[in-house]
Order: structure tokens, then C-alpha cells, then sequence
């Protein structure tokens, strides 16, 4: 017999969706790859949680999965800030980068009990995103750069750069201040790469280079085949029959084009969709080949993933089943295809689909005990009005098999606003927003202008409206539910991380729409975000807000931190204090200033976190405090009640 539900307040649920659970029960999968000594192994990359975040290399080979970097190697790099393609698996051998010191190393996989050999000089040395050049043997990657301690202003500098088995380092190509994709020829005598300038953002304008490659491994003169200052491509692969291929947004999204033998560029399948996205993080890919006339492709469509079949001679695409509405990466075999991927009522995982048998086989899960499905909230696609345009976002509305609200209640409702802000937040099943409509929280997840997955023209949207149309398109979203009776208008709680937070300040300081706020490592002052930023971002407010010496007076206006005295709700902050992205003091002058207005403040510093949280300890610390920080500012009593505040909170009031 189904247990009779019992009736609780919104915001008062007990779950079995705990803290603890969310931060050891997803399991960070990232870097795909497939290939192998027989090319049907598959490998990624998995964080620990219980070690510090600690990126390790796995491999599922027969019907086994192994760990090929045990500690204390941790598989990342920093190029760039963010990473990503921080290893390669050829043959029988793994190369990959180690956190801790920067080096390249070198990992006979088939073999037991072989220590990895350390190939580059490291230190101030980063790599990223490397091809393996077998005729010079050597590595071809982004290398970057950087000056010494006692110099701490001056900017690394980004090249195409080859690290040679013997150590030896080569610049290959230099002069523009970023690199990305190199990208080898089948036949190795031919190279192509991205590159793009400042103020430049890559999602702006890239430009796609090829040279050929000369016997003693130098390029000869670089001939540019695409791209410039307001054409964005992203993902040159090269074809089986040595064709290259690329995703470019000349046409206003992000379609599929190749280079043919006459050198002219060819639009494989125009349509409104996005085969690509943001060049956040090295090494994405979103298309692969399983033959030389057929491509295994996903795409976007108004924020949801499909899978495909592109047959480039004739444009024809062709749907192939599959349960997932986000595929994070795609790697193509010519038997099969590999996937990170998710669904509303599927954590990300890593699924393999053979193409001659049916159905889907699981090889790893980022969560391997899900909850009840029945407990779980399945989002509605919402589309709706902001200042005459169409925004988008995803709902989740409270669930909970076991209790249910008193007839006539209206959910308090949490807002998010995603990072980025060139970014996009997706559908798929992830226990830290389970967490809380399992509590009788509703959650409103916004894709706001200048959000990818929806075509340039409305990622377009944010070019000098950052903290204007994010915003008023996380209040419109806060009054459609609203107005729909799907959400409390007294009880509107808005959150954002990083670029997210901006717009959580901006809202809770220009708008009066939402009673309470929480902001993950958040910008609060513009012109500081300019001075402290790393190489990546420092112009990226260029295109957000305004060129300098314009900005000035809009930074002025835009930064939440010089209208304190319009900041009237109650807010809890979180910051790494190692975050080189939005270094502490950004989240510390908000806090200061609200602790000096007589405004209820909470304020969780974490040391040895970054920009983003990868302690398990730490996300069990954050979400108990905010859960916490939300009910003590709404009143809302618990069976914990009695239990020790897991946050201290200045102004509170008697």
C-alpha cells in the first residue's frame, strides 16, 4: 500500500535528498575520449569529491572499468583558467597534464604498475588540448606561459607550441593572444588551429588557420581558411579522407561547414540549430565521424540536445534514438558512439550506442543511487514575455512522494541565474536542485538573453546589457510563475554563481521582485572584476558592459557594490578564497557593507576552493547553510530546529 502523504508547509520537508548525498552522489565525468590499442576503450575523467576534487583518468576496457592515475596525480590543467583537454590516450599510451605541477607526463596504460614519466618542464609552463605528432614525435598543444611571482600584472602568453619526447619545447606558432584546436591531418602534414585577439571573447570572433607542416616539424606560412572579428567557429576536426571541418555562426548559428578540395567552404546542413558552443574549456566536441561520408552529431534546439546522422554529400540528417535531452560530449567510433549525457530523470552518464544493435548500454553513472522516481521534479519547458521578446527556462516544481502542502499554499520559489554569463543551463537530472524541490522548494532555472543554445542573435542580447537583461528576464521569469500560480509571491528567492551572481545582486538591488538572495563566488564590482581578472576574461567586459574608457560611467552605474544603500534583502555569500576568477574581496566588500546597513548577512569563506566548489565537505556546508539561511529568514521551523546554525548570520533579527 501507497503511505498516505503528510501535509507540511512548502519550504519544511523532510528528505531523503540530504546535503551529504548530493555532494557524494554525483560524480564530475568530463574529457571523453575514445580509441585504445584496439580503438574500442573509452576514457574520461572523474573528480573525487572525498579527494579534494581530484580529477582521475578512467578507462572502461572489455567489460571493466580501471583507474589509470591513482594518487596523488590529478589530470587537469589551468590553461586558460578553466582547462579543460588536459590529456590524450594514443595506442597503448596516455599523456596527460598534473595539476600540482604543471608537467606533461607520460602513462603506459597495458602495462602493470608502470609510474608515469614526466615529459615537459612544467612550473610556469601549462599545456592543453594536444594532438600527438608521431612523424617528430612529439606533442602539439596550447602552451601558456607565465611570468614570475615577481611579476604578478604582466599576462602569460599563449602559442601553439610542440613538447618533444626528449623535453625539448618548439614554439610553433605565436603572435595572437589565444590559441586553441590544433588539429593534425590525417596524413600528419597538415595543421589547423583557432586563434582570436583581445577584446575578443572566442564566442565573438575566432579565425581558423591551416599550414602545412615542414619535415623538421616548423609550419610553413599559415593560410587562413575562416573566420575574423564577428565570425565565431569552434571544433575543426579533419575528416577520414583529410577534409576539414569546422562549426561556425556565419549564418547566425552555430552550423557544420567543411573546407573542400577546391578550398571552397561548404554549409553541410544550414538550419536553426546549434552544433557547437562556447569555448569555455578545451577540447569539446559535439560532432565525430564514423566514416568519411557520415558524421554522428548533436545539436541544440531551443536548450535541448539531439543526436543525429549527417550524411555530408546529400545534407540529409537523420534522428537516432536516444533517451537524453542534453549530450554534454560526443566521441565517434566507426562501431559506435560514446556519450556524456543526461536527461530530466537521468543524471549524466556515460552511454555507449552501438550501430548494429539497439538500445543504449550504461558504463558509468554520476549518480549511482538515484532517488525515488516519484520524489523526483521533472521540468516543464517554459517559454515566456521579457521587455517584448521571448526568454526561456526550465521549472521544477516541488515534489515529494511523502509530503505534500496544505491545499491553497503557493511555493517559495528559488531562481537561478546560470554562470557565464555566455552560458546555458540545461535540463538534466542533478540532485543539487532535487535537493531542494524535494523540500517544497520551486526552482526556475533561466536561459536569459545572451544565453547559448538559441542563436547569436539572442546570445547577442547581453553585448552591453549585462546586468540589464539577465535580470529582467529572471524577474519576468519570478512573475510568469507568479501570475500562473505556480509560485508565492511573498517567498521569491533568486541565486546565481560567478556571472550568475552579478545578476542576483543587480536584481536584488534594482528590482524589488524577489525577498531574498544567495551569491556563489559572485561579481559585485565591475571596474575590480577588470583589475583582478586573468588573461581570458580581462576584456570580457568589453563586450558585457562597454570598451573602455566608455564603461566607466556604466560600471559605475551596473556594480552593486555603490548602491548598498538600495540593497534592502537578506543575503548569504559563499567565496573560495583561492578563486583567481572573482577573487575574495569582491563577495567581501558586498558583506561588508550590508553587515554595516543593519541588513541580515551570512557569509561562508572556504579555503583551498577555487571559482567552483570541489570539496565534498564544503558542498554538504554550503547547501546546509543556505537551506538554513532561507528558512530562519522566512520562519519556517523544522524538526532541525534545535540543531546547531550551520551559519552564522549578522542583523539577525530578535
Amino acid at each position: 500500500m501507497t503511505a498516505t502523504p503528510t501535509i507540511a508547509p512548502y519550504g519544511t520537508w523532510t528528505s531523503t535528498i540530504t546535503a551529504a548525498r548530493v555532494a557524494a552522489g554525483a560524480t564530475p565525468m568530463s574529457g571523453l575520449q575514445v580509441g585504445g590499442a584496439d580503438g574500442n576503450d573509452i576514457f574520461w575523467l572523474a573528480g573525487r569529491a572525498a579527494e579534494a576534487g581530484r580529477n582521475t583518468l578512467l578507462r572502461h576496457h572489455g567489460a571493466e572499468t580501471q583507474e589509470l592515475t591513482p594518487a596523488p596525480f590529478n589530470v587537469r590543467t589551468r590553461v586558460h583558467e578553466y582547462g579543460g583537454g588536459a590529456y590524450l590516450v594514443d595506442g597503448a599510451t596516455a599523456y596527460f597534464s598534473h595539476f600540482a605541477d604543471n608537467r606533461l607526463y607520460r602513462l603506459a596504460i597495458d602495462e602493470d604498475n608502470v609510474v608515469p614519466v614526466a615529459l615537459s618542464q612544467g612550473g610556469k609552463h601549462r599545456f592543453a588540448d594536444f594532438v600527438l605528432d608521431r612523424a617528430h614525435e612529439r606533442l602539439i598543444g596550447v602552451r601558456e606561459l607565465h611570468a614570475d611571482d615577481d611579476n604578478e600584472h604582466a599576462q602569460p602568453v599563449n602559442t601553439i607550441s610542440a613538447v618533444g619526447f626528449d623535453g625539448l619545447e618548439q614554439v610553433l606558432v605565436e603572435g595572437a593572444d589565444f590559441y586553441s584546436s590544433p588539429r593534425l591531418a590525417p596524413d600528419g602534414r597538415t595543421l589547423a588551429w583557432l586563434s582570436w585577439d583581445h577584446p575578443r571573447m572566442p564566442w565573438q570572433g575566432t579565425t581558423l588557420w591551416r599550414a602545412d607542416v615542414n619535415p623538421d616539424g616548423t609550419l610553413a606560412a599559415p593560410v587562413q581558411v575562416a573566420g575574423g572579428a564577428e565570425e565565431s567557429i569552434c571544433q575543426p576536426e579533419w575528416s577520414p579522407d583529410g577534409l576539414l571541418h569546422f562549426v561556425s555562426d556565419r549564418s547566425g548559428w552555430w552550423n557544420l561547414y567543411r573546407q573542400g578540395g577546391d578550398q571552397a567552404i561548404e554549409a553541410l546542413c544550414p538550419m536553426e540549430a546549434e552544433f557547437g558552443g562556447p569555448h569555455w574549456t578545451f577540447g569539446n566536441s559535439m560532432y565525430g565521424f564514423r566514416s568519411a561520408g557520415e558524421i554522428i552529431c548533436t545539436y541544440i534546439d531551443k536548450g535541448v540536445s539531439r543526436l543525429a546522422r549527417l550524411l555530408p554529400a546529400s545534407g540529409k540528417l537523420e534522428p537516432l534514438s536516444n533517451p537524453y535531452e542534453e549530450i554534454r560530449e560526443l566521441r565517434v567510433a566507426p562501431g559506435y558512439v560514446a556519450m556524456l549525457a543526461g536527461s530530466p530523470t537521468i543524471a549524466l552518464e556515460l552511454a555507449r550506442i552501438d550501430f548494429t544493435e539497439e538500445g543504449v548500454e550504461i558504463l558509468a553513472q554520476s549518480i549511482e543511487d538515484l532517488p525515488d522516481e516519484a520524489s523526483l521534479s521533472v521540468p516543464l519547458n517554459l517559454e515566456f514575455a521579457s521587455n517584448g521578446r521571448t526568454a526561456y527556462a526550465f521549472f521544477y516544481p516541488p515534489r515529494n512522494a511523502l509530503v505534500t502542502a496544505p491545499d491553497g499554499e503557493k511555493p517559495p520559489v528559488i531562481v537561478i541565474s546560470h554562470g557565464g554569463p555566455t552560458g546555458m543551463t540545461v535540463n538534466t537530472l542533478k540532485l543539487a536542485t532535487q535537493y531542494w524541490t524535494s523540500r517544497g522548494f520551486g526552482v526556475l532555472d533561466v536561459n536569459y538573453g545572451g544565453s547559448t543554445g538559441f542563436g547569436r542573435a539572442y546570445r547577442d542580447l547581453l553585448r552591453g546589457q549585462w546586468g540589464i537583461v539577465d535580470v529582467e528576464d529572471c524577474v519576468a521569469g519570478a512573475r510568469a510563475l507568479v501570475e500562473r500560480g505556480l509560485a508565492d509571491n511573498d517567498r521569491l528567492i533568486i541565486r546565481g554563481g560567478s556571472a550568475g551572481g552579478l545578476t542576483t545582486l543587480c536584481a536584488l538591488t534594482f528590482h524589488d521582485v524577489f525577498k531574498l538572495g544567495a551569491s556563489y563566488y559572485g561579481v559585485s564590482d565591475l571596474k575590480g572584476l577588470d583589475q583582478d581578472s586573468h588573461k581570458f576574461e580581462s576584456h570580457y567586459n568589453a563586450y558585457l558592459i562597454a570598451p573602455q574608457p566608455q564603461a566607466e560611467a556604466l560600471y559605475q552605474a551596473r556594480s552593486p557594490i555603490n548602491h548598498t544603500d538600495r540593497l534592502k534583502r537578506p543575503m548569504i555569500f559563499f567565496q573560495g578564497l583561492d578563486d583567481k576568477v572573482v577573487p575574495p574581496q569582491q563577495s567581501e566588500l558586498m558583506v561588508d557593507a550590508l553587515r554595516e546597513r543593519g541588513v541580515p548577512v551570512a557569509y561562508v569563506p572556504l579555503e583551498g576552493e577555487g571559482h567552483g566548489f570541489r570539496k565534498g565537505e564544503n558542498i554538504v556546508r554550503t547547501l546546509q547553510a543556505e537551506l538554513y539561511f532561507y528558512q530562519r529568514m522566512f520562519g519556517l521551523h523544522t524538526t532541525a530546529a534545535a540543531a546547531p546554525a550551520p551559519v552564522h548570520i549578522d542583523n539577525l533579527p530578535n
